[in-house]
């Protein structure tokens, strides 16, 4: 470690029970569920991307409640939320901090300090990531993979857990920055935010546009801590995985690259560049935490492929043929989990 280098100090955590694990998840899934109306897939991958360390891009129309989401999860285990709005004028410093001259009362010597940004959080919601400029996109890289931010030669360790939760709109195209590959490929997974049926959207207007919503907010309390969480991340790591369900989540990940053993015709033609083995590494991870809510202790295929979808559907570029032909990355990887068999020939 340099002088150059902040770094907050880090103990060891025991790990939960696996039973305090499983209890402690369904709590939080409800306590969150008492304000995010339906949308169970992505409140559960939202729990999933925390407890595993990962990061979640969420996609979905406005007014779903993507950062209502946010919000509720990180009521529920007491951790400190940020909220960044990207615009395109937004700057890298408004996300990581900046030095600013500090000036003292009673002739004191001026000094610089650094004005730590609102990336310093538990969890930070970034909102409509893709308005933001390439160049302020890129200020999450760092952040998302070492957990670290590095700003006039200092490197700051950012608190733990930290977990990014960023929200884009799928269909508004003005004014937007497609993200790059190298981001996308650090969320861990990419989760939908889909229209509610009727039945859901009359209890959000019920919920939102009566005083349940201030009874709900008043009596909400925190069923867990960031050490609880720290907790729960120490054991996923200790689930144990059979050496065919790594290599079936490995053989899934090889046959969408087009020039891979096992790869479709349809993968040869509509895909550009496969997953990278980050995909393995939250295929297996992921599964691991699936595997624990469910009152399972070890890592099973059906837990890979109940997770492919989320995991690896931002990972896949297209070629424009599948741009033409309207072909999306969910039914390519779907196909390839229909197609790939679970024992390795």
């Amino acid at each position: 470690m340099t002088a150059d280098t902040v770094f907050a100090p880090t103990r060891e955590l025991d790990p939960l029970e696996p039973e305090e694990f499983q209890r402690l998840a369904g709590e939080i899934e409800a306590a969150v569920g008492r304000t995010v109306v339906g949308q169970r897939e992505a409140v559960r991958g939202a729990l999933i991307c925390l407890i595993a360390g990962g990061h979640a891009l969420l996609e979905g129309v406005p007014g779903l409640g993507k950062t209502t989401l946010a919000r509720s999860l990180a009521a529920a285990l007491d951790l400190q939320p940020k909220r960044i709005q990207f615009t395109p004028d937004l700057m890298p410093a408004d996300i990581t901090g900046t030095t600013v001259l500090v000036q003292g009362a009673e002739a004191e010597e001026p000094r610089l300090c650094f004005e730590p940004g609102p990336i310093f959080a538990n969890v930070v919601i970034a909102d409509e990531i893709n308005r933001a400029a390439p160049r302020t996109q890129s200020a999450l890289l760092e952040a998302m993979q070492e957990h670290t931010v590095t700003t006039a030669n200092t490197t700051r360790e950012l608190p733990r857990p930290f977990f990014v939760l960023a929200t884009q709109n799928p269909v508004e195209m003005y004014g937007t920055y497609p993200l790059p590959e190298a981001e996308l490929d650090r969320f861990f997974l990419k989760l939908r935010f889909e229209f509610p049926p009727v039945a859901e959207l009359n209890e959000m207007v019920e919920q939102t546009t009566t005083h349940r919503h201030e009874a709900a907010a008043a009596a909400a309390e925190p069923v867990a801590g960031a050490e609880t969480v720290l907790r729960m991340c120490a054991l996923v790591r200790s689930v144990p995985a059979a050496a065919h369900v790594i290599d079936y989540a490995s053989r899934l990940v090889v046959s969408l690259h087009p020039e891979g053993e096992g790869a479709s015709e349809r993968v040869k033609r509509f895909v550009r560049l496969g997953p990278s083995p980050r995909g393995v590494q939250a295929l297996a991870l992921a599964g691991r935490v699936a595997a624990l809510i469910e009152g399972r202790h070890n890592l099973s295929i059906d837990d890979v492929r109940a997770i492919a979808l989320p995991a690896l559907r931002h990972r896949l570029v297209l070629t424009i043929d599948a741009e033409r032909q309207s072909v999306s990355a969910e039914e390519i990887v779907a196909e390839a989990i229909a197609a790939l068999p679970r024992e390795s020939s």
